[in-house]
């Protein structure tokens, strides 16, 4: 009868390097040896107990499986089964399929665990350094430096790959996390918190259907081309204040959405400029029938009116933001959001601090009106 072991696993250095191996048992009692690839003594334990873990949930033949996966292999698979519709929108396909031509020639033959987070800033690096190339009558020409947008862009798309990886246990992290992009990138993805006194200016100066747009998105928190410009009338339910939400971003996203007396009174005023159409916002030139992109009107607006340009996207932040601002917990505006991910609320708290920098400067105002009325009035009775 063979012995039983003393350990379920153990992790050690060989004598000719500083390499962390990992030694255990598997499920059919072969004995295991693997290199962890790494000198931190905690990370090579934490390798081991996934590895363990794995074993147990009899998945370590697909761990192993993603050790010998190249990153193109992946990529082919991830474009096909988690980039399109449902999964995400179309427009996202195209983005990834557009970032893999640049990420492929860079990664594409390397096993995935290989991949290490000095690599990936290298190829950031490099890429900050190319020209933007685009396709003339003459060939292809390059024209500037591209831009760092469009190399986060990419990065982004390398991240969401490896996340995925991660999450079906093919490479044992993220390299994407330990990067730190090499360029800086002002004000990137930071939504702008649009302030009581620039929605009232802008509405002042929108079209009728831009003003109904404001005040629907502002008050729901619709998306705006997924969901609200999508919208039929028999979506909408003005008696019952429910609008329901057919089609979305996530799963999640689709649901019933409650509306407040100023959503109500905006969509009954859509409804009356729509006329006959079973569209809320139809438009004659439009295959769809339906409005497909409010950018030219938006930006319009926002001239007329005198307010530094901002993405119509930012009405929806600016709904979570009076939510939050109102005393509304995280976790219920993360449910009113309809996000499947409670960290997107995070990138919410600088757009708090300038709703408090708002109810600051009323504050103020008010305080300083008060004395001026409170010294005239002194002056009259003497």
């Amino acid at each position: 009868m063979a012995r039983p072991s003393k350990h379920d696993g153990v992790v050690y250095r060989r004598k000719d390097s500083n390499i962390w191996w990992m030694r255990y048992r598997d499920n059919d009692g072969s004995r295991r040896l693997e290199s962890t690839h790494t000198e931190d003594w905690q990370e090579a334990q934490r390798q081991l107990r996934e590895r363990l873990r794995a074993r147990d949930d009899n998945t370590l033949h697909i761990v192993r499986k993603g050790e010998q996966l190249t990153f193109g292999e992946w990529a082919d698979f991830f474009l096909e089964n988690y980039s399109k519709p449902p999964f995400r929108a179309a427009a996202t396909h195209v983005a990834n399929m557009k970032a893999m031509r640049t990420l492929l020639p860079a990664f594409g033959c390397l096993k995935l665990v290989e991949i290490e987070g000095a690599l990936i800033e290298a190829h950031l690096r490099r890429r900050l350094r190319q020209g933007r190339r685009v396709h003339r009558k003459a060939g292809v020409v390059e024209i500037g430096i591209l831009k760092p947008t469009t190399v986060h862009q990419e990065f982004r798309v390398l991240r969401r790959v490896f996340n995925v990886a991660v999450k079906k246990k093919l490479c044992p992290a993220n390299p994407c996390a330990t990067v730190e992009f090499p360029a800086r990138l002002r004000g990137l993805f930071r939504p702008h918190y649009m302030t009581w006194s620039e929605q009232m200016r802008i509405e002042e100066h929108a079209p009728a259907y831009m003003r109904n747009v404001i005040r629907i998105i502002t008050e729901t928190g619709l998306r705006v081309y997924k969901e609200l410009a999508v919208m039929k009338k028999e979506q909408v339910d003005l008696l019952n204040k429910v609008a329901f939400v057919a089609d979305s971003k996530t799963p999640t996203g689709v649901a019933e959405v409650p509306l407040t007396d100023i959503a109500v009174h905006a969509f009954r005023s859509q409804m009356e400029l729509a006329g006959p159409s079973q569209w809320l916002f139809p438009s004659g030139g439009s295959r769809t029938g339906h409005q497909v992109e409010f950018k030219g009107a938006w930006h319009t607006t926002l001239q007329r009116a005198g307010v530094r340009y901002f993405r119509l996207y930012d009405l929806r932040s600016t709904y979570a933001t009076r939510l939050s601002a109102g005393g509304v917990a995280d976790e219920w505006v993360t449910q009113m959001l309809r996000q499947s991910d409670a960290q997107v609320f995070k990138k919410y708290s600088q757009m708090k601090l300038q709703m408090k920098r708002e109810a600051l400067t009323k504050l103020n105002r008010q305080t300083n009106e008060s004395n001026l009325r409170a010294s005239s009035d002194t002056e009259e009775c003497a």
